[in-house]
């Protein structure tokens, strides 16, 4: 009976009501976050690794869902939504990120990034890398 009541509409109307709730879920899926204007310009040099494929689709600490397509990356402290330039040292490479969980939880480690934000900059096979952290915006 509802599909029925569907072909009664114009098509643009249907169109038009389609990008309406398109948007709509869309925009609930994530929150936004503002970074703390004190935080822009803050360095850190440390080593940066990336996550295993085992988390792909889990929910992450700010409530997303990890993708290892998607350039964000965990850090211990900065707030979720912080966006942060990763320079590798060993070849001034570099891929800016959107922090969006919690890490890493291992010794000497200051990023965890996703496997395509790693990709950008480092080889996967090496596993670690030393970078510099900038917080941008």
């Amino acid at each position: 009976m509802r599909i029925l009541i569907l072909y009664n509409f114009r098509p643009s109307l249907l169109i038009a009501l389609s990008v309406v709730i398109l948007t709509s879920i869309s925009s609930c899926s994530t929150v936004q976050y503002k970074t703390d204007p004190k935080l822009i310009g803050y360095t850190e040099h440390g080593i940066a690794s990336f996550y295993a494929m085992k988390f792909q689709f889990r929910k992450t600490s700010s409530g997303d869902r990890f993708n290892q397509l998607a350039l964000t990356a965990a850090h211990r402290s900065l707030p979720f939504g912080t966006k942060v330039r990763v320079t590798n040292l060993g070849n001034n490479r570099s891929v800016t990120v959107k922090i969006n969980d919690r890490g890493p939880f291992i010794e000497g480690r200051i990023i965890d990034l996703t496997r395509y934000a790693f990709s950008k900059i480092g080889n996967t096979e090496q596993g670690l890398i030393k970078v510099k952290l900038e917080v941008i915006y």
